[in-house]
């Protein structure tokens, strides 16, 4: 995909979910689950997906486990195969700078567009250090950037960081997912700054998924215009995508009131809580998608890389409530419609 084409389609917006891991009772890839979850996001709507991400679990890149390469061959494959369109293909890039220049030649190299990097805590690195590494992955693949939660491995990156990240000539996009309205608005303000009006802008902030949509921010962009989100890259949308297209439709639409709109969000951030394990800090996010996809038959279980990662304690009760409170967040007659073919 050429580069203008590219950044025409991630400004178009929409949904993008994190695509999960399949895996058997063994721990072992189940390719034809993988293949299913693929197939189902295609079917939804979606205008990209991520693959190698935290909710498709870092641990796949771990000698022994060396699921990286097969996920990602999986995903790209399916969608030149099952999609009617063209759909942006995001990879994860993780660890230093060798590692995911390495990660983002593979992703490449398997017809990936953009490198989503991910700029994990631990070690001391400064802003200069950060940025130089940034560059040298953009030089692999052109990269979005990746404002990750401190709760789940992230690190805090300050204005100036993004001011200088936003100078990258390679950079496309930005997923905000601080999980703080002011952190938020930190990386906003770097890109109204940087007068970049080619930039896309995710949110990744589940407590927050309709307001940072619904939102005319006050910085602005080239051409005078308040800044916005064009869609969200998102763990929730891993699961009840095809509500998540319809939600994201009717607010570009401006079908509905904001106040409705608003109503629906906090639905939406009270569902997201359950199933992101807010409570236990988010230990049982992944198994809490999980459990999402295994009631709706797109998984056969919650079983994680890590034996030990389950829900936590009073996770599955607070799940079994938001199904019963929230029916019309779920796709499951769509899923149920679709389920053997995309199986087969």
């Amino acid at each position: 995909m050429e580069e203008e084409s590219l950044r025409k389609q991630l400004a178009r917006g929409g949904v993008i979910p994190a695509h999960p891991l399949a895996l058997n009772s063994r721990r072992r890839l189940d390719e034809k689950r993988q293949v299913a979850l693929t197939r189902y996001y295609l079917d939804a709507g979606v205008c990209a997906v991520a693959v190698g991400v935290h909710t498709t679990q870092f641990e796949i890149r771990k000698p022994g486990v060396d699921l990286l390469e097969p996920v990602l061959s999986l995903a790209a494959e399916t969608a030149r195969e099952w999609a009617d369109r063209l759909v942006v293909l995001i990879a994860g890039l993780c660890g230093d700078t060798r590692q995911a220049c390495r990660e983002a030649a593979l992703a490449r190299s398997k017809g990936y567009h953009v490198g989503l990097l991910a700029l994990r805590a631990g070690g001391n690195a400064t802003v200069p250090e950060l940025i130089e590494h940034a560059k040298t992955v953009a030089r692999e693949i052109p990269l979005m950037g990746f404002y990750l939660q401190e709760k789940v491995g992230g690190r805090v990156l300050p204005y100036r960081f993004w001011r200088e990240f936003f100078e990258i000539p390679e950079v496309v996009g930005v997923k905000v997912a601080p999980f703080d309205r002011y952190r938020t608005l930190d990386v906003l303000r770097a890109l109204s700054d940087s007068a970049r009006g080619d930039i896309a802008l995710y949110t990744g902030n589940d407590d927050s998924i309709v307001a940072d949509l619904l939102t005319p921010f006050p910085f602005r962009t080239p051409e005078g215009k308040c800044l916005r989100f064009a869609g969200g890259l998102l763990g929730q949308w891993a699961v009840w995508t095809r509500r998540a297209v319809e939600v994201v439709d009717r607010i570009k639409s401006k079908s509905g009131t904001a106040a409705e709109l608003l109503s629906l969000g906090a639905a939406l951030t009270d569902a997201n809580a359950a199933i992101f394990d807010a409570k236990g800090n988010f230990a049982g996010c992944i198994p809490g998608i999980h459990e999402v996809l295994r009631r709706q038959g797109l998984l056969q279980g919650r079983w994680c890389i890590d034996p030990t990662l389950d829900l936590s304690p009073g996770q599955m009760e607070e799940i079994d409530r938001i199904f019963n409170a929230y029916p019309y967040l779920r796709d499951d007659e769509f899923v149920q419609a679709n389920l053997s073919r995309w199986l087969d």
